[in-house]
């Protein structure tokens, strides 16, 4: 029943927030309509679509330009912390979040009760914990590791949007790195400066492109 549960969920619809470099939005907006997804809206640095929690899978993997993708779990109001757990009890956590797992809380609040966002994030974590106790038996770790399950919490005023960060880590860090060298340039930003220049049309292209200022290449005097 959980797995069905969890199959259902990743088919569900909707709004998908990709983050990425000032100046990259309409780059980003460029792979998503090549990949097939609308472009709901852009800011100074993210581009909103929509699509399935499957759907964020192809975005980690396909997308070049992108930072994180942010899929958008709740929006509610939310005068105080305990507002805010009360609503955060009401999400079926246990459909998304194993007991087992590892939970990190992130967050950006400007609410007048709240002095410190760290409040914030600890409410959060003991809302999703409890319901995932109360449900499966279990309570999740949890600390400030991004590596596995991340929520983020976006909470203005009353208004708050809850999102499951999908990628953990930006996508500009690959992992691959291992020895930077003095100048190396973010591979997202090398994404967009590719895109800038025409050479690419789509996912493919003839020929070979060589740019020794991406990743780890060095500026040479």
């Amino acid at each position: 029943m959980h797995q069905i549960e969890k199959e259902n969920k990743g088919m569900e619809k909707s709004r998908i927030l990709i983050t990425c470099a000032k100046g990259i939005p309409p780059f980003l907006r460029e792979e998503l309509l090549m990949l097939g997804f609308p472009v709901l809206s852009e800011t100074i640095a993210g581009v909103m679509t929509e699509g399935t929690l499957d759907d964020t899978l192809r975005f980690n993997l396909l997308l070049r330009t992108g930072h994180r993708v942010l899929f958008l779990l709740k929006e509610f109001t939310a005068e105080d912390a305990d507002d805010l757990y009360r609503s955060m009890s009401e999400i079926p956590w246990e459909e998304y979040i194993a007991e087992d797992e590892y939970v990190c809380v992130t967050s950006s609040v400007d609410n007048p009760t709240i002095r410190d966002s760290r409040y914030a994030n600890v409410k959060c974590k003991d809302a999703i914990v409890d319901r995932i106790k109360e449900k499966r038996g279990l309570r999740p770790d949890s600390g400030p590791d991004r590596d596995r399950v991340v929520v983020n919490l976006y909470w203005k005023g009353e208004e708050c949007s809850l999102y499951l960060d999908t990628s953990g880590e930006p996508l500009s860090r690959r992992g691959y790195r291992k020895m930077p060298m003095k100048a190396p340039m973010q591979e997202t930003l090398a994404a967009a400066v590719i895109m800038a220049t025409g050479r690419t049309s789509g996912y493919s292209s003839s020929g070979h492109f060589v740019n020794p200022m991406c990743g780890s290449g060095t500026l040479l005097p």
